[in-house]
């Protein structure tokens, strides 16, 4: 029996496939908007990778949005798309590390 997976981690999944990030967050903003309680429609990305080095913005959302495209085409109404390089995101944030991503469990 397979587990549904919400929106927002089957982005976060796509994301972490198509671009092994330094850095990613998917935030759901829906609850900002006029829908029901509970929707995953409006979500906001900030990834930094590689693969946006030498990229114009317009190429780097379109590299993000080719990656979504169905989850463009089926469940997000809107999406709003902030791509870095590692040298940018230094740049504007410090070499701060961020926090490692939790692997569960009670230990």
């Amino acid at each position: 029996m397979s587990v549904a997976v919400t929106v927002k981690e089957a982005i976060e999944q796509k994301l972490l496939a198509a671009f092994e990030p330094m850095h990613c967050e998917v935030i759901n903003e829906s609850n900002n908007h006029n829908v029901p309680p509970g929707s995953e429609s409006h979500f906001k990305v900030v990834i930094v990778a590689k693969a946006f080095e030498g990229e114009r913005l317009i190429k780097r959302h379109r590299l993000v949005n080719g990656a979504l495209a169905e989850e463009l085409a089926e469940k997000i109404h809107a999406l709003a798309i902030h791509t870095y390089t590692e040298q940018e995101w230094q740049a504007q944030f410090g070499n701060v590390p961020t926090s490692p991503n939790c692997l569960g469990g009670s230990k």
